[in-house]
């Protein structure tokens, strides 16, 4: 919800609020990239867990990316920053997706009973 903040501070023109938002992702996203890798280390043979590890620590360094490209600039917000914000919030998306399948998976199989 940090990261949406920060995308729509941005399209609004205050850079520092999109800043303090980036900021406030950095340690939660951090800790949950910490246990999603926990997560992974006691169940190695599950895919989904290992690319939700993954994909968690390349949130980490999107957000971390962005709060230092933002925090140089004098002038507006360079577009690495803006683009790094963008690439997390896809990079969210592509973890929703995969928090979904499993259940979409098991949706499909299911078969009416017969009368």
């Amino acid at each position: 919800m940090l990261v949406l903040l920060a995308a729509i501070a941005d399209s609004y023109g205050a850079h520092a609020l999109a800043l303090d938002a980036l900021l406030g992702a950095v340690p939660f996203a951090a800790v949950a990239a910490l246990a999603s890798f926990g997560g992974y280390l006691e169940t190695r043979g599950d895919v989904v867990v290992a690319w939700q590890s993954l994909l968690w620590g390349f949130a980490v360094v999107l957000l971390v990316l962005s709060c230092a490209m933002r925090s140089d600039s004098v002038n507006g917000v360079p577009p690495l920053a803006v683009s790094s914000v963008v690439a997390c919030l896809i990079v969210f998306a592509i973890k929703s997706m995969l928090a979904v399948a499993p259940y979409l998976r098991r949706a499909v199989e299911l078969r009416p009973a017969k009368p």
